[in-house]
Order: C-alpha cells, then sequence, then structure tokens
C-alpha cells in the first residue's frame, strides 16, 4: 500500500485521532454491573459448558430437600398430636430421605465445583494475563488511575473461580428462601412480611463491599507502595545496595507505615458498615420474634403451626444470612471483579477498534511526523513539542540530543507503545495509528538500552525476536552473527543451548556487556523488517566496537528492496555520523536536522556537542 491509494485515508485527523487520550476507553467509566456479570458467566460457560450446568444443577437440587424440612416437622407434630400413624410414618420418612438426599447431593455438588472451579481457574487467569499483553500501548503500565485498577483486578483474579460458585450458592439460597415463605404464607399472607424486614440485611450487605472496595482502590497506591518497598528489601536485585547503605531497617519501617496508610481508612469504613449491618439484623430479629408471638397468640395457630414458623423462622434467618453473605461476596468480588475484567477486555479491544489498514509491503516515502507533540500520562509537561520531520525509506537515520530531550519517547511512538497528544505519525502517506499493531509489531525489529533478560536457553533468549523462527537453530546463529554476539555464545558451556541465569539448574551466569549482546541479536532476529530501532543498545560496548558495528550493519541496512528505515540512538558521535540523517531534538522540540557534513557547516547545536565530544577523545 503506498501513497497513491484513496485520499480519504490520508484526509486531515479529527481530534479523536490526534488525541492520545481518546486512544482508549475512558479510565475512569466502568462497565455496568450486571452486564459485566453476565460477560463473565458466558465466559466460564465458554471454556466449560458440561460442568457449568451440572455443577448449577446440583447446587438448586440440594436445597429442595433441606428447605422441605420444616414442612416435615410440622407434619410430623400434627400426626403425633392427632395420633395419625400415616402422618408420622410420611413425616420420619421425608426426613430421613431429606437428609440423606441433602448429603449425597452436596457431596456430589461440591466434587463436581470443584473439577469446574480447577478447570475454568486456569482458562480465567490465561484470559486476563492475554488481555495484558494484547494491549498495544503500554499506557497502562504507567497511569496511575489504571495501575490502581488493575491492582486490585491482579488480586481478584486468583478468586474469580470462587464467584461461579458463590453465584450457583446464591441461587440455591435464593430457591431456599422461596420455599420457606411460601410455607410461611401458607399459615397467613401477613407472614410475608417477614421478608419486607430481612430486605435492610441484603441492602447493607450489598452496600458494604461497594463501600470498602471504593476505598480500597481510593488508595492502592499505598498498597503498591507497600509491596514495592518489600520486594525492595527481600529481592536480590537490590540486594547489594540495600546492604551497603544500610536501609534494610528503613526499608521494613516505611513498608509498615505505608501498609499502616492504606488500612487505616479501610479499617474506619469497615467498622461504620458493620454497625449499619449489625442495626439491620436487629430489625429482622424484632420481626421474627414479632411473628412467632403473632402465630401462638393473635392467631391461636396449632402446635404444627408454631413449630412450622419456629423451623422455618430460623431458617429464614440462616438463610437470608447465607444469601446476604453470598451477595456481599458477589458484589464485593464478582461484579466488582467481573467490572474490572470487562472494564480490561474492552481497553484492549478499543486499540484495534478503528485499526482498519493493514501495513505496506514495502515503504517508498518512508515516515513522516506532522506536528507531533506528546506528553506522558500523569503530567502536562511535552516530551515531544510540535515534532515534524520526513524520515525517508531505506536510510539511516541517527537521533541525537542531551538526555531527557525526547530520542526515546520519538522511538516508542513509532513502534505504537503511545498514542501521540497531538498530531499524527504517517507511514507512506497513512495514518500509523489506524494500522493493525499486530501487524505493523510484525514488520518492527529492535533493541533497546533497557532491554529484558529472558532467562531461557541462549537459543531461545535469541530466538524470541521472531517467534515463527523461534527454533531455528540457523536463523538464531545468523542474528548472533549480526550482532556480533559469537564470542558471547563461544563461552557459554553448552553453546545456544545453555540455560541461562544461575537461579535455574546448570544456569550459566552472564554479565551484563554479554546480555546485552544477546539482546543486540533478539533484535536482528528478523530479516525484513520495515523499522528497526537501535535504541543505545550497545552502550555496555567500546566506542570502537560500537563502531564497527553499525559501520557494518549501516552498509547491509542500505542495500534492501524493502525500503527499510533504521533508527539510531547513540551518544557516541563516532557512531552517529555514519547516518544518512541526523535529527537533533532539545528541550522537546525539533531543532535542525541534515546529514553529519551539513550540520557540522551549520555552526548550530549539533556541530557543538559534536566538537565537545570529539575534544574529549583526542
Amino acid at each position: 500500500m503506498t501513497s497513491s491509494e484513496p485520499d480519504e485515508l490520508t484526509a486531515e485527523p479529527t481530534t479523536e485521532q490526534t488525541s492520545g487520550s481518546t486512544s482508549g476507553p475512558d479510565p475512569d467509566r466502568m462497565p455496568k454491573a450486571l452486564p459485566a456479570m453476565w460477560r463473565l458467566c458466558k465466559l466460564g460457560y465458554q471454556h466449560e459448558p458440561g460442568l457449568l450446568v451440572f455443577a448449577f444443577s446440583m447446587t438448586l437440587l440440594a436445597a429442595i430437600p433441606d428447605a422441605l424440612l420444616a414442612l416435615l416437622l410440622k407434619i410430623l407434630a400434627d400426626g403425633l398430636l392427632e395420633e395419625d400413624r400415616s402422618k408420622v410414618i410420611l413425616a420420619t420418612a421425608g426426613m430421613a430421605t431429606s437428609v440423606t438426599a441433602t448429603w449425597l447431593l452436596r457431596t456430589v455438588s461440591t466434587r463436581v465445583s470443584r473439577r469446574f472451579r480447577d478447570r475454568v481457574t486456569i482458562a480465567l487467569e490465561a484470559h486476563v494475563a492475554r488481555l495484558q499483553a494484547s494491549v498495544s500501548t503500554i499506557e497502562h503500565h504507567e497511569r496511575r488511575d489504571y495501575l490502581d485498577r488493575l491492582s486490585v483486578l491482579r488480586k481478584q483474579v486468583f478468586v474469580l473461580d470462587h464467584m461461579y460458585m458463590s453465584l450457583f450458592s446464591t441461587c440455591g439460597w435464593i430457591l431456599r428462601l422461596g420455599v420457606t415463605i411460601a410455607l410461611l404464607v401458607s399459615i397467613d399472607p401477613i407472614l410475608a412480611l417477614l421478608v419486607v424486614f430481612a430486605l435492610p440485611t441484603v441492602l447493607t450487605s450489598a452496600w458494604r463491599p461497594g463501600i470498602e472496595r471504593v476505598t480500597e482502590e481510593r488508595h492502592a497506591s499505598y498498597s503498591r507502595l507497600a509491596d514495592h518497598l518489600f520486594r525492595t528489601a527481600t529481592t536480590a536485585a537490590a540486594g547489594k545496595e540495600v546492604r551497603v547503605t544500610g536501609i534494610g531497617p528503613d526499608l521494613v519501617i516505611r513498608r509498615r507505615s505505608e501498609w499502616e496508610r492504606w488500612y487505616r481508612p479501610i479499617a474506619k469504613v469497615r467498622w461504620i458498615s458493620a454497625a449499619w449491618h449489625a442495626l439491620a439484623w436487629a430489625i429482622f430479629s424484632a420481626a421474627y420474634v414479632g411473628a412467632v408471638v403473632l402465630v401462638a397468640v393473635g392467631l391461636d395457630g396449632s402446635v404444627g403451626d408454631v413449630l412450622l414458623i419456629l423451623a422455618a423462622g430460623a431458617r429464614l434467618s440462616a438463610y437470608v444470612g447465607a444469601t446476604v453473605g453470598e451477595i456481599g461476596f458477589l458484589r464485593g468480588i464478582w461484579l466488582d471483579g467481573s467490572r474490572r475484567l470487562v472494564w480490561l477486555e474492552n481497553y484492549a479491544e478499543a486499540f484495534n477498534a478503528q485499526a482498519d489498514i493493514d501495513v505496506p509491503e514495502r515503504l517508498d516515502d518512508g515516515i513522516r511526523l506532522e506536528h507531533v507533540s506528546f506528553a506522558y500520562p500523569g503530567t502536562d509537561r511535552l516530551v515531544l513539542d510540535d515534532v515534524s520531520v520526513h524520515l525517508p525509506a531505506g536510510r539511516v537515520i541517527a537521533v541525537v540530543g542531551e538526555n531527557g530531550a525526547g530520542k526515546s519517547t520519538l522511538v516508542k511512538l513509532l513502534a505504537k507503545m503511545y498514542e501521540p497528544t497531538s498530531g499524527r505519525v504517517l507511514v507512506d502517506g497513512r495514518p500509523l495509528s489506524r494500522m493493525r499493531t499486530d501487524n505493523w509489531r510484525d514488520r518492527l525489529a529492535g533493541a533497546f538500552q533497557d532491554f529484558f533478560r529472558f532467562e531461557f536457553r541462549a537459543q531461545h533468549s535469541v530466538g524470541v525476536g521472531d517467534l515463527p523462527r523461534f527454533d531455528q537453530e540457523s536463523a538464531v546463529s545468523t542474528a548472533v552473527g549480526r550482532a556480533g554476539a559469537e564470542d558471547v555464545v563461544d563461552r557459554l558451556p553448552d553453546g545456544l543451548e545453555t540455560q541461562l541465569g544461575p537461579t535455574w539448574p546448570d544456569g550459566a551466569e552472564v554479565s551484563f556487556g554479554q546480555w546485552q549482546k544477546l539482546a543486540l541479536a533478539r533484535g536482528f532476529m528478523r530479516d525484513r523488517p520495515l523499522l528497526l530501532v537501535l535504541d543505545e543498545p550497545t552502550a555496555a560496548l567500546d566506542a570502537e566496537t560500537e563502531h564497527e558495528l553499525f559501520e557494518r550493519y549501516a552498509e547491509t541496512a542500505r542495500d534492501n528492496t524493502d525500503g527499510r528505515i533504521t533508527i539510531l540512538i547513540s551518544h557516541r558521535f563516532s557512531t552517529v555520523r555514519m547516518a544518512d540523517l541526523i535529527v537533533v531534538l532539545d528541550g522537546s522540540r525539533l531543532v535542525e536536522s541534515g546529514s553529519h557534513e551539513d550540520l557540522l557547516a551549520r555552526n548550530g547545536q549539533y556541530a557543538a556537542l559534536y566538537r565537545i565530544q570529539a575534544d574529549a577523545y583526542s
């Protein structure tokens, strides 16, 4: 696809297309509770339909004999008083059957539910992990409001499987309540008012978890900080500096302080909500006592009727309590967790909603940035301010500037890690924001200074750079050669078969510089990228080695038929000078661009920086 395609795709973008704040759903907008709950139910049914239906049916069947026990007690009392042998036999046989059936059905239900829970747990955890990985940008990893919401969701995901069991149990308790109310109404319809007096307990039960969860999320940053301080004090990464600086005891004290800042407001809300809940139960208890007196005295009920209301009323209290407890769990975990899960689904899907343009097979014009500005989430400070530049196809481009000038941010925008706050990025005249992220990333390769250490076998640590060729030793060896990392592989005990990382069985210790070379090889795995990004990937290497490596690769990069663009970020001007185009950033703005010779002739900022470094090496 080239710039000769229809013009409607290159028209001026709307505010929605250019604003990074509208690239995903409103971070404060949570889905409605019941639709979110229904979507989570469907998700469980999709994974385990048979087990879900069977477990639900067993739970309902187990509720019926338990709820009828009060009726059997009435029949038994009436039979004894009337000396009716048939009623006595019916009642005793019914109670024996009820007890046996209840035990059997509960046992079967528990076993089936446990199997369903185990199987659906893996599916749900995989679903949440897949959703987070599928979000095309990394904005949600840096926004406080997103992090707080995801922090709560990660805690809830470990009990998502219990939500289905809670839903089944809630339906079972509601069935018991229905049967019990019918038995009470059979004595006198006025006894149905007991349900009205039970409503405050239901309302307070539904209200308590919600307000507690809101408080927990509002103060989640303190909990996250407490967890961070704990990891800092107990993990190996910070171990040396924690011991050398002696900050271990301070970390413990600060961790406790942050935990208290998180817990105190939550504890206060729990006490207040508990007081209201206790008042609601006191109202129901008074109504229950009044109902017993009414049947025994006011209605002049029989002994069987009094026994029925005593048994049914007591069970009504237990059933209301159980129902309220399950509703509280559903309100606090299921509804809340399902809303967060659906929010994450919507958030992930929103990034592909307008992705309707295919990535070109080759670049003819290149990449253009038109009035691009960008501010990181949570701040109004522009890291890039009104940047417009053309990155021509088939060229090696260097981006230079002081620390904080926006070099790495520019690369992140090109990799679709973020959307511009304003302005737009065009690839061969087409909006990058409307290209399918997965397809664009398939044509993107890169190595970064802040690389990740994949502690796999060496072949796989490099091979993940191109998953389709993950297990192809020849492809991995080629990438290792491109990165000049043969010396690293040769020093490993088993070559590419060596397990990396000393914490694993037979794992090899690898230095930082060696890790960096392997990360560079990983970035060279793809043979035909349209965009290759090298963001200071050789900072641990000496200047001469870096220069030789990139000089060799720059020649290869120019000799391609795909119009590949190679972007190099480096503080070493001996490496930068080999680029076809040098882009100079200063204070978030583009100040000049051109070839090495052109920029020296202008005697501007690049020339000044170049001479300072040249004098330092002379």
